[in-house]
């Protein structure tokens, strides 16, 4: 079946195979590097301030920070994802808002124009930001234009930019740029990512950690 591109072997089974135009289910993107995701999590809660306001955006990245994310402290957390609100919810978070639109749903989350304009009036302290794809040429990358739009007006929403990203995307070159390297504050993958695409990535300023 892998071979016929209609499953691809993860580990502990198998998920559908993802074609560049083709955007998988929810619960397919969460099998995949799941305990590289998790680790990126667990990393990203020093960039949790002790109060203020976050954005976390959809992806399965940002859905494995919110099962581990702080109750804590006096954030309020801002999603477009209705996956992860809900775990935040469950979890104890009472400042939550999620950012509306139109729910795509096999991924369940809202990235429309409604959500592009409901981001373009925020101003948060920290954004924690996924990707499809990470060029070295262009930086982070989507498939999906509505996506790109949504992502660009988180970033300029964001005093801190934080990007989690697992080291699948790394030299995956997606159609839309949504954010240079140059826009990131910090970055946060796994420990597969080798010394030279580090440093590619820190030449533009951006403090690169490996969880």
């Amino acid at each position: 079946l892998q071979q016929r591109k209609l499953l691809r072997r993860v580990h502990g089974g198998a998920v559908p195979y993802e074609r560049r135009d083709h955007e998988p289910m929810i619960d397919a993107r969460g099998m995949l590097n799941a305990a590289e995701k998790l680790r990126i999590g667990r990393a990203a809660i020093s960039e949790v301030p002790a109060d203020g306001t976050v954005i976390v955006d959809s992806g399965s990245t940002g859905q494995r920070l919110a099962e581990v994310f702080p109750v804590d402290r006096g954030v309020h957390v801002l999603t477009n994802s209705l996956t992860t609100a809900s775990t935040l919810a469950r979890r104890g978070v009472t400042e939550l808002s999620v950012i509306g639109g139109k729910v795509r749903t096999n991924t369940l989350a809202m990235v429309d124009a409604a959500a592009v304009q409901a981001v373009s009036m925020l101003s948060v302290d920290v954004l924690f930001i996924s990707c499809d794809g990470l060029s070295f040429a262009r930086g982070l990358t989507t498939p999906y234009s509505e996506e790109s739009l949504l992502k660009r007006a988180m970033i300029d929403a964001a005093r801190r930019v934080v990007a989690i990203v697992d080291q699948s995307k790394f030299g995956n070159d997606q159609l839309y740029n949504f954010a240079a390297f140059d826009d990131l504050d910090v970055l946060i993958t796994d420990d597969r990512v080798d010394d030279g695409a580090v440093a590619a990535i820190a030449a533009h300023g951006v403090d690169v950690r490996r969880a």
